[in-house]
């Protein structure tokens, strides 16, 4: 019974959101979406990171499937390639990408719908797409293969690239993510409540850009906790409606169409070296990581810290330090 109250719970309260939107939208059907005239310009204006948080970095614009990617390059020796999660942008690596370029060049990507790189309306947001990105922005500055640290958003990129182009990607380190198509065909009370921005966020468009798209840039922001600085850059480039609406399609093509790229090569390990580090506070960390990352990877290890799921911005010197130790052993 307790089960039955609960979904009746939220038939009632998506209903009431449903209800809302259509009267929002109704209320400003003679007014433009609210949006930039050309967000791009505007994100083209901002300061760049590197005279704030990457001394020594440069910026790198590259145009891919249409669009720009943005990324920073600096250090030197061995590629290593560092992918970011969401709300965040490659900032959320300030912590150890000057560090980490002491011993690599690093090249950290905005990834598309993020940060500094384009946010198309109606574009390809499948992981597979994205893997791709990455791939012609690392060809495109010379590196046929690589090391990748990612997290969140960032790590789902990361894992369908190493299926798709196993030959280009040395070692991997993944962060605080469980495969979506394993979290979507395992849902239950206790995993929606957790994943609660999963199954709100896929929903179809425009409802959450309408009752949460306005809040975007103090989502954002928060994510960076005491950092000002980067919480403020967060807010500049991910807090716009068009970003907003960007993060939704990444979510939704993880509810889609990554879940039918999924299935097709199901069959199919990763063959890859693999490090997964999880938080034992995230929304994540009630799922046996292990026995999960075991189906996907032939060559994995695992690290749990006690963090909550932006681990790399709670724990940075613990994160570095892991990551370090795996890719030069």
């Amino acid at each position: 019974m307790r089960i039955k109250n609960i979904f009746k719970l939220v038939i009632i309260v998506l209903s009431f959101l449903v209800i809302v939107a259509c009267k929002e939208k109704q209320v400003n059907e003679n007014q433009t979406e609210v949006t930039t005239e050309n967000p791009q310009k505007e994100l083209h204006s901002l300061q760049s990171t590197t005279e704030t948080f990457f001394p020594g970095f440069k910026d790198v614009d590259v145009t891919i499937d249409g669009i720009n990617i943005h990324a920073i390059v600096g250090g030197s020796g061995e590629p290593l390639l560092l992918l970011h999660g969401a709300p965040e942008s490659h900032v959320m690596w300030r912590d150890l990408g000057p560090k980490l370029a002491k011993k690599y060049t690093v090249i950290i990507p905005d990834l598309r719908g993020y940060g500094r790189s384009d946010k198309p309306r109606e574009g390809d947001y499948s992981k597979r797409r994205m893997a791709k990105d990455q791939i012609e922005l690392m060809n495109e500055l010379g590196y046929g293969s690589f090391l990748i640290a990612s997290h969140d958003r960032g790590s789902h990129v990361a894992r369908r690239l190493a299926k798709d182009y196993p030959k280009a990607v040395k070692k991997m380190v993944i962060m605080d993510v469980i495969p979506a198509t394993y979290v979507w065909e395992h849902i239950d009370g206790k995993v929606a409540n957790r994943f609660w921005a999963w199954s709100f966020w896929t929903q179809s468009y425009p409802l959450p850009e309408n009752l949460m798209g306005p809040q975007a840039g103090a989502f954002a922001k928060s994510v960076a906790g005491d950092d000002v600085k980067a919480g403020e850059d967060y807010a500049a480039t991910n807090g716009t409606a068009d970003a907003f609406h960007a993060m939704c399609e990444d979510y939704r093509a993880s509810k889609g169409i990554d879940i039918e790229h999924d299935k097709a090569d199901a069959h199919i390990k990763i063959n890859v070296p693999t490090l997964v580090i999880w938080g034992k506070k995230s929304n994540t960390g009630n799922f046996d990581y292990p026995a999960i990352w075991k189906d996907e990877v032939n060559d994995v290890s695992f690290l749990e810290l006690d963090a909550g799921h932006f681990i790399v911005e709670e724990k940075p010197q613990e994160v570095l330090d892991a990551t370090l130790s795996f890719l030069t052993k």
